[in-house]
Order: structure tokens, then sequence, then C-alpha cells
């Protein structure tokens, strides 16, 4: 971030969604009604000499957090608390690329999300730089979220077949383990009513508390 971003006091705050792949962030997301910043956009591009590699030599490792940039999505959380806005990339998961950019805008709104897997990877720095609302790590039964996940990146295209339900099993046997380790970096493990509750806690619109409420 720059020096001189930084010396502006916050005007928003974060709500840091994080979960496992297919624990419908997403959907939670799009449904609180808040500006929403997409972290699986600062993914790092499929041909960076630094993307961890899976052991069984079956390509890069996208699950690993040094797959992403953990610094540039620093600098547009901070930049969205400080300024309302942001320059950030828009990646295309199928290429492993990114493929643009556009500006997000929080329109006044005090209070945004920021989604990913790795989401948990900058709760302490986000923390202490004063941006934190809340860190939440949505959790759910292992096999829906198995289903879920492997129906979307199919329909998706995001990868080959093989590599899909190659990464869905292993994904399977790992998401409590990676739920725990969303847990010690600082977010609060929980299904989405509770999620939607604290986010609504925190200061979300009155359709939040709503949808809380149905």
């Amino acid at each position: 971030m720059t020096s001189h971003t930084a010396t502006r006091p916050p005007t928003a705050q974060v709500v840091l969604l994080t979960g496992p792949s297919g624990s419908g962030k997403t959907s939670l997301a799009t449904r609180s009604g808040l500006p929403v910043l997409n972290l699986d956009d600062f993914y790092k591009e499929g041909t960076d000499p630094t993307l961890p590699q899976l052991p069984d030599g079956g390509g890069a490792d996208w699950d690993a957090p040094l797959s992403w940039d953990a610094g540039a999505a620093l600098t547009a959380i901070d930049a969205l608390c400080r300024t309302g806005r942001a320059d950030v990339p828009v990646y295309d998961i199928s290429a492993s690329a990114r493929v643009g950019a556009t500006t997000l805008g929080l329109g006044g709104a005090p209070l945004f999300i920021a989604e990913g897997i790795f989401a948990a990877e900058i709760i302490a720095d986000c923390r202490a730089a004063g941006l934190l609302a809340d860190a939440l790590c949505l959790r759910g039964r292992p096999t829906t979220t198995f289903r879920r996940r492997l129906t979307r990146d199919l329909r998706e295209g995001r990868k080959s077949a093989p590599y899909l339900v190659r990464r869905g099993l292993r994904l399977l046997r790992d998401e409590r383990s990676v739920v725990a380790r969303h847990t010690a970096l600082g977010a609060h493990a929980c299904a989405k009513p509770e999620a939607l509750a604290r986010i609504s806690a925190a200061g979300a619109p009155d359709s939040v508390g709503a949808a809380v409420r149905s």
C-alpha cells in the first residue's frame, strides 16, 4: 500500500469471508447486499515461477496460499477502506491468467465483504491496520461441499474434468483441516445463518437482517 493512502483514516471496514472451496462464500456474500471484493481475482498467473506445485507432479497447487498474491489483495482492501475505491484485477481461472482490470467502488458503504479461500491469510494484517470488522469461515458437511464444488467447477469449465475430480477428492479429505487452519488464523467457523447474523451485527444493510429472520 502507498504511504499517502495509509495515512488516511479508514471510512469503511471489511468482513473477511473464508471457508473451503464450494462452501457457499460467493452466494452468501451476494445475499448480504454489501459490496464484494472477490479475492480469487488475486491468484498468481499460471506462468509465475513462484507457484507451488502438487507433490504428485499434477501441476500447480491452486489450493496452497502461495498460489495467491496476498500483498496485492491487502493493497486493494486498504484502498477500499480508506478511499472507497480500488483497482482490482479480473482473473480467468480456466486460463490461469489475469485477463483485465476493473475499479470497485463502495458507493459510500461503511462495510464490504472480501471473500475467498485465502481470506484467513490476511486476518492479522487487516486487524493490525484497523480495517477488520469480522472474519468468518463457512463450515458445512464435507460431502455437500464436495458435490457443490464439483458441480460448479465442471459447469464453469475451471480446469479439466480429471483434474477437478482429483482435486475434489483431495479437498474432501482435507476439509476439516482447512477449517481448523482458518480458525487458527482468527476466523470464526459457522454455518450461513450465523454468518449472516454476524454480518448484520457488523453494520450490514437492513436487508441482511431480514434474511436472517426469514
